[in-house]
């Protein structure tokens, strides 16, 4: 059986004796190892043998009939930041990588999916230090958007190998992280389904930080309803039945306030049918400025938030073994050495204000939608020419997904268009707290888009 479909999808055909799980981490292992594959970019280091045995006693228990959890024999991915005990993490860093020591533990979120009876393929590839949202690695490689292969597009960042690892069939979901999109932009490149849970849903102890502020983990997958597992795993909480909420009624608020600008010619078209469908659907959709997101604008000419906390994270790092950095990545941490702690302690100041002023403006709405990117994932080879073009680009991209971050919410991203067009997201904003009705909201819009 082929690592595709979704994960309670693939429960059933294990229960039935459909297939097992040796065979699913087997078959993912194929589609790893293929020569001509893209796994030597996808994954930085593999787990085969301790895959193997973990799916071999997960098939011995389900015969035996001994409960399991909800993931039992399922191989997904974990990008390189999360700890797993024995193993180093590295963060997509070589240099990292030669000195690191073996985890003395799991990260908590990886013990409760281990826990859950997940199968974890290896780490996955990913910007270095988690540093942008264009997914380029010059030390382990960049493997590209499943779209327009042979041109060669970014395959979004920083949760890079992650997205790839679920697009090209080697995992059923995989683990990542999101600060600035980095969960739901890598997702939105390869046409698959992402969530950013409210800030301080999951524990991240264990994860190599890089905004303490703004760091969140979530899972990039097939389907909303793959997403809701993972999320709810890694928040130690039961998993609900998904509720398929009628879009008739529902209110909706279409963010025109940044999120709207300098759109893709093909990014508009796909945001605008689909919304069209979702108006079909019943729902009400009202176009919205808020003010308040503009708070986005006066944070970057200050800098960021996550730059003064990279910087604290990485400054002995970087003093040490920079020369041996991607030099996109040192560079943007090295000029975060300039801001102030005056400035710093003034973003804050205004990411809380940008906050409070934003609810006010949308809590009477289901859910806020925007396109996830505003622009189709860009070529690889004009960025790694130009610097200018680099750093322009990359902050295009992350930023739609980015004003989601520092408004601390939960959203999603779905695949929005046909198949064989350009790959663009649907990003659904839910309030802070409301990660459960987010899901429900996102499951149903994307339900009602699929059965056009």
């Amino acid at each position: 059986m082929a690592v595709s479909g979704t994960i309670a999808a693939t429960q059933k055909a294990l229960q039935s004796g459909e297939t097992s799980s040796v065979e699913l981490v087997s078959t993912a292992f194929n589609e790893i190892e293929k020569e001509d594959g893209n796994g030597g970019t996808i994954f930085v280091r593999t787990f085969k043998n301790v895959a193997i045995t973990q799916a071999a006693a997960s098939d011995a228990m389900r015969k035996m009939g001994v409960p399991q959890g909800p993931l039992a024999g399922i191989p997904i991915s974990i990008k390189d930041l999360f700890d797993i005990e024995g193993v180093i993490t590295s963060g997509g860093s070589k240099e990292l990588a030669a000195i690191a020591k073996p985890a003395k533990a799991d990260a908590t979120v990886i013990s409760r999916l281990r826990a859950a009876g997940a199968i974890f393929l290896g780490h996955t590839n990913m910007t270095e230090f988690a540093y942008s949202g264009l997914g380029i690695n010059p030390h382990f490689g960049t493997p590209p958007s499943v779209w327009d292969r042979e041109t060669g597009h970014v395959p979004g960042g920083s949760s890079s190998g992650g997205a790839l690892s679920v697009a090209e069939n080697m995992a059923f979901a995989a683990l990542g992280s999101d600060t600035g999109g980095s969960v739901r932009i890598p997702a939105a490149f390869n046409r698959l389904y992402g969530f950013k849970p409210t800030t301080g849903r999951h524990p991240l102890d264990g994860v190599l930080p890089l905004s303490t502020t703004l760091d969140t983990a979530g899972p990039i997958a097939r389907s909303i309803d793959c997403c809701r597992i993972i999320d709810h795993v890694m928040a130690g909480l039961p998993i609900p039945d998904a509720e398929i909420l009628p879009l008739n009624g529902l209110r909706f608020g279409i963010l025109e306030t940044i999120a709207l600008d300098g759109l893709d010619v093909e990014v508009a078209g796909a945001f605008v049918r689909a919304l069209e469908v979702i108006s079909k659907a019943g729902a009400r959709l009202e176009r919205i400025k808020v003010d308040a997101i503009n708070i986005f604008n006066d944070i970057g000419r200050q800098g960021s938030i996550a730059g003064p906390e990279a910087y604290h994270t990485h400054r002995m790092f970087l003093f040490e073994h920079g020369k041996g950095m991607d030099p996109r990545v040192a560079s943007r941490i090295e000029a975060a050495a300039m801001i102030t702690a005056a400035d710093y302690i003034d973003m804050l100041r205004l990411q809380k204000e940008m906050q409070e002023r934003t609810h006010l403006a949308t809590r009477n709405y289901d859910a806020v939608l925007m396109p996830t990117v505003a622009v189709l994932p860009p070529e690889i080879q004009p960025l790694l020419e130009s610097e200018e073009s680099y750093r322009e680009t990359n902050l295009k991209v992350l930023r739609n997904t980015s004003i989601v971050n520092l408004l601390g919410r939960p959203a999603a991203t779905i695949p929005v268009g046909p198949d064989s067009a350009a790959p663009v997201g649907l990003m659904i904003m839910g309030e802070s707290g409301q990660d459960e009705r987010l899901l429900n909201i996102s499951e149903s819009i994307d339900s009602c888009l699929r059965q056009q």
